[in-house]
């Protein structure tokens, strides 16, 4: 690797708080991308307030677009990035660079002791469907034209005061820290609503095409119920990144109410599914008594598929909602907005956590079942449509299974955010690392 193939990436560690203070960890000179995750890792350990890096990349020129929050160029997560490149574009070069950059690909890093701090259930990795058991990786990669083991990462000295909203500079051993609270709540905030609106397109797709096989008018109704509520969660989201106030005009309060209700739903169907895999004892199953219990359940397309796909879409609008939530309590208190937003949001989400965990654990449970034939067919010759229709329902069952992510310690997350010519931002879904 030449020297000429080596990027300069400027990173920042950000701080919530002019309060933090760090371990004694030397960050001199430039470091390679497995260097900056040990730092970040010993920082996040041991720092007394929760601290992210920022790494400013060149933006790729043919880059994979994936679903994103767009937000205009005098938003507040566009002034807070810019005047935190502007404060140190004249003594660090690197900056420099990104400062004259039309196009800059903004790539927020948050430990996975700080994600812990914002609920468990933040971000989780995308199951795929390609491998049994695999997750989606990092957005950062040769897929994107950036290729992180020839970059070189320069940390950016301390920031001048006045930037990122109340940016006050401390350096401790050679570690620069930019209090940027504003910054941390914002990005945070827009990739977790984003990561939420990317599951609950997901979801749409899946029960739109449930239901044209289905043909249940009822269940259609609750689609249409649950996913037009977004035009109100669009809104609210757009007046709080603003740092605007929520009025009743919007008709969020409506919106919450058909959320919390499609959640109730969810777990009165929920209860019944764990109260029937009880009352089964054991791992063998007929035919007849698992259809009765779970109607639908051995067909393409079938009710209790769409029950399931309309528990993921209200989980994906009420973590929307929670995230609204979360960042209007954050920005009720100016001097200290990321813990209030941390802690909101914590609490909020632990019950959204626990039915998602719920219906995962009936999903798995279902799909080791073992299927026995028809009661009436147990003694007698089965035909061979029969043994065909049996090992069909055995395979969707072994299916259930696949779209469940592994249940895995927090890890990090990934926010990447494009910053586009005319000053417009995109803000990507946050993505466990």
């Amino acid at each position: 690797m030449s020297d000429e193939d080596t990027t300069v990436v400027p990173f920042w560690t950000l701080s919530t708080a002019d309060t933090a203070s760090v371990p004694a960890v030397s960050a001199d000179g430039a470091l390679t991308p497995g260097r900056l995750a040990e730092l970040r890792s010993a920082l996040a350990a041991f720092a007394t307030a929760p601290l992210v890096t920022l790494e400013a990349h060149p933006l790729p020129k043919r880059r994979e677009r994936t679903a994103g929050l767009p937000l205009d160029a005098m938003s507040p997560l566009a002034q807070e990035l810019s005047r935190l490149v502007t404060a140190n574009a004249t003594n660090v070069s690197a900056v420099a660079t990104v400062a004259d950059s039309a196009e800059v690909l903004y790539r927020m890093v948050v430990p996975a002791k700080v994600a812990a701090q914002v609920g468990r259930g933040l971000v989780k990795p995308m199951a795929s469907k390609a491998v049994a058991n695999g997750v989606y990786g990092d957005l950062v990669g040769s897929a994107t034209n950036i290729v992180s083991a020839k970059a070189t990462f320069v940390p950016v000295q301390t920031a001048a005061a006045g930037a990122a909203g109340t940016v006050v500079g401390t350096a401790a051993a050679g570690t620069a820290l930019t209090v940027a609270a504003p910054l941390v709540l914002m990005a945070i905030a827009v990739g977790v609503s984003a990561h939420a609106d990317r599951q609950r397109q997901a979801a749409i797709e899946h029960i739109a095409e449930l239901l044209e096989k289905l043909h249940s008018d009822k269940l259609d109704h609750e689609r249409s119920e649950l996913d037009g509520c977004r035009d109100a969660i669009d809104k609210a989201t757009a007046l709080l990144l603003d740092r605007g106030r929520i009025g009743a005009s919007l008709g969020l309060d409506s919106a919450v109410h058909a959320i919390s209700t499609a959640a109730e739903n969810a777990g009165r169907r929920l209860r019944k599914w764990e109260v029937a895999l009880d009352a089964f004892g054991g791992s063998r199953v007929w035919v007849e008594d698992l259809e009765d219990a779970f109607p639908g359940i051995g067909q393409d397309g079938g009710e209790f598929r769409t029950h399931v796909e309309l528990a993921a879409l209200a989980i994906a609008l009420k973590r929307r909602v929670v995230v609204l939530q979360a960042v209007e309590a954050g920005q009720s208190d100016l001097n200290n907005p990321f813990e209030h937003f941390a802690r909101s949001l914590k609490v909020d989400q632990q019950r959204i956590d626990e039915l998602e965990a719920r219906i995962s654990t009936v999903l798995l449970r279902l799909s080791t079942l073992e299927l026995q034939a028809p009661k009436g067919l147990f003694d007698t010759f089965m035909s061979r449509g029969q043994v065909d229709e049996l090992l069909e329902a055995s395979y969707r069952l072994r299916a259930l299974g696949n779209g469940v992510g592994p249940v895995s310690p927090t890890s990090e997350v990934v926010i990447e955010i494009e910053k586009h010519s005319d000053g417009t931002l995109l803000v990507l879904p946050a993505q466990a690392a």
